[in-house]
């Protein structure tokens, strides 16, 4: 066995290794095997197999690593955090972006937040209605890596209705004069000191979000984790803070299987928020140009019934994120190579 090499992540994220670690002999024909591993709790780590890892790399504000895994394919990580898995991100930008437009009566315009893989941005351009998406993401480098290494998404970004801008969010939202059918928030997790914090706050929700917003305009974030032991961390912070800026808030969540637990997404309108099944259904198959692959109208209508303990966790809810008063995500991750 070889040294021991370990790296230690503090920003408040529960932390992955972006390279091969406890490579282990196999008693039958010594073969090394690499793992991906995750601390999400102090007690608790998910890990998969890697076939090899295809890059590592460190941009101005953050890691990249992009993991070919044995279970999951191509696997996107940045500052050590599970991003997206080839087999099953249409799971969450689905989830991310349809319901919102399709809610929307006739959208023109959405502005995402983050967002930098693309995958979003690839959702909203298949509305035949679309006249403009931009895709707002602080680090030119995590973009044009994922411009180069994302096939999947190398379509969007030769769209001509798509507008890359790289800045920050609020500092962008802020100086445009346009308003907009829908935002969406594609960003990481709300942690104090963190980069995106600040885009989770009553006070940019209030006072720099909405006015950007028409009135009959949509606003979606995602939420973090939605599981029964874990939408404490953020999700329902996250939602009562919305719920002081917008009349209409729905939560609705789907299990993602890369992500080892059911993600939370909150929806926000100040006009009621259309969730039948039918009518659904049939913008689907009028507005989106494709088969989805997983949302429908009944799915749909289903994510936003949550268990009893979600619920109340919801109603129960006081916490509103400010620049004062964050709430932190339980880990500190430590990556291993043996």
């Amino acid at each position: 066995m070889g040294e021991l090499d370990q790296v230690l992540f503090n920003n408040g994220f529960s932390k992955v290794h972006c390279e091969p670690i406890n490579q282990k002999e196999n008693n039958d024909d010594q073969k090394e095997e690499s793992w991906f591993e995750e601390e999400i709790d102090s007690d608790l780590k998910w890990s998969f197999a890697l076939n090899r890892v295809l890059y590592r790399g460190t941009s101005e504000y953050q890691e990249i690593a992009l993991l070919d895994t044995k279970r999951f394919g191509k696997v996107l990580v940045i500052d050590g955090k599970m991003q997206s898995a080839k087999v099953d991100e249409f799971i969450y930008h689905e989830y991310l972006i349809h319901p919102a437009l399709l809610c929307h009566p006739n959208p023109k315009t959405v502005f995402i937040m983050g967002g930098g893989e693309g995958s979003a941005a690839r959702e909203a351009l298949r509305h035949e209605s679309m006249d403009k998406v931009v895709m707002c993401d602080i680090d030119q480098e995590v973009v044009d890596f994922c411009k180069k290494h994302l096939t999947a998404n190398h379509e969007a970004f030769r769209n001509m209705k798509l507008n890359l801008v790289i800045n920050d969010a609020k500092a962008e939202l802020e100086k445009r004069d346009e308003k907009l059918d829908i935002i969406v928030g594609d960003l990481a997790d709300p942690v104090e000191g963190g980069p995106c914090y600040q885009l989770y706050t009553k006070s940019f929700y209030e006072n720099i979000l909405k006015p950007k917003l028409n009135d009959n305009s949509i606003f979606v974030t995602q939420a973090g984790p939605a599981g029964v032991f874990t939408h404490k961390e953020v999700l329902s912070s996250i939602y009562n803070t919305i719920k002081q800026v917008f009349k209409y808030v729905l939560v609705y969540t789907a299990h993602v299987p890369s992500f080892a637990d059911t993600w939370g997404w909150v929806i926000a309108s100040d006009q009621p928020l259309c969730i039948e099944a039918a009518k659904l259904d049939k913008k689907i198959a009028e507005r989106i140009d494709g088969e989805l692959l997983y949302l429908n109208g009944a799915s749909f209508v289903s994510s936003t019934i949550l268990n009893k303990t979600i619920t109340k966790t919801l109603k129960n809810e006081t916490h509103v994120y400010t620049e004062e008063n964050a709430r932190f995500i339980h880990g500190q991750g430590v990556a291993y190579r043996i």
